[in-house]
C-alpha cells in the first residue's frame, strides 16, 4: 500500500488511482464507520461512494496531514446525512439519543459563520481532548466520532456501564466548561 502523501500527490495529479488506493488502504475503516451509524450495507457503499467523490473534489486544495482522519470525517459526514435523510420521518432512538447528548455543541442551520464558530469549536475540543486523560479521551472519541454504543465501549475496554456513563458525562461537562471558558459558549 502507498503511504498516505504519495496517495495525496495522485489526488493532486488528478490520476484516477489515488481513488483505488485510497480505498485499498482506508476502505475497510470508512466501511466500518459507515455501517456503523446507518446499519444498511447499500446505503453505506453508497455513503463511501459519495465520500470518496468528495475527496476527490477537496484534493485539491485541501492537503490533509492525515488522510485517514480525513476521509473517515467526509465518511462519517455523508453517512450522518444519509442517516438524517433516512430517519427523517421516523426517530431512531439510539441515534436520536447520541445526537441529543451532544446537541448544545451542534448547530441545526448551519450559515457560513455557524461554520466557522464550528471549525473552530472543533479545534478547541480537539484542544480540549488533548488535555483529557487518555481513557476519557478514548471514551469520548469512541462515542462520538465513531458512534459506538455504551455496552461496545465498556466490552472493548474491558469496564463497566457505568463506568463509560460516568467518564462520558464528566467529559461532556469538563468540555462545556472549556468551551464557555475560551468564549464559545454563553
Amino acid at each position: 500500500m502507498l503511504e498516505d502523501q504519495l496517495i495525496i500527490k495522485l489526488f493532486y495529479e488528478r490520476s484516477e488511482k489515488a481513488i483505488d488506493e485510497l480505498a485499498k488502504k482506508y476502505g475497510k475503516l470508512c466501511k466500518a464507520v459507515s455501517l456503523k451509524i446507518i446499519g444498511n450495507e447499500q446505503d453505506a457503499e453508497e455513503c463511501i461512494n459519495d465520500a470518496y467523490l468528495a475527496v476527490w473534489n477537496t484534493i485539491p486544495p485541501q492537503h490533509p496531514d492525515h488522510l485517514s482522519a480525513y476521509s473517515v470525517a467526509i465518511t462519517r459526514n455523508q453517512s450522518l446525512k444519509r442517516y438524517r435523510s433516512n430517519t427523517s420521518k421516523k426517530r431512531n432512538n439510539y441515534y436520536d439519543a447520541l445526537l441529543d447528548e451532544m446537541s448544545e455543541y451542534l448547530a441545526s442551520d448551519i450559515s457560513v459563520e455557524d461554520e466557522i464558530l464550528l471549525k473552530e469549536m472543533g479545534e478547541y475540543i480537539n484542544e480540549f481532548l488533548g488535555k483529557c486523560k487518555q481513557i476519557d479521551r478514548v471514551i469520548f472519541v469512541k462515542r462520538y466520532w465513531f458512534c459506538m454504543e455504551i455496552e461496545e465501549i465498556s466490552r472493548e475496554l474491558k469496564v463497566s456501564d457505568n463506568y463509560v456513563k460516568v467518564h462520558l458525562h464528566r467529559t461532556r461537562k469538563k468540555c462545556k466548561d472549556y468551551l464557555r471558558k475560551e468564549g464559545l459558549m454563553s
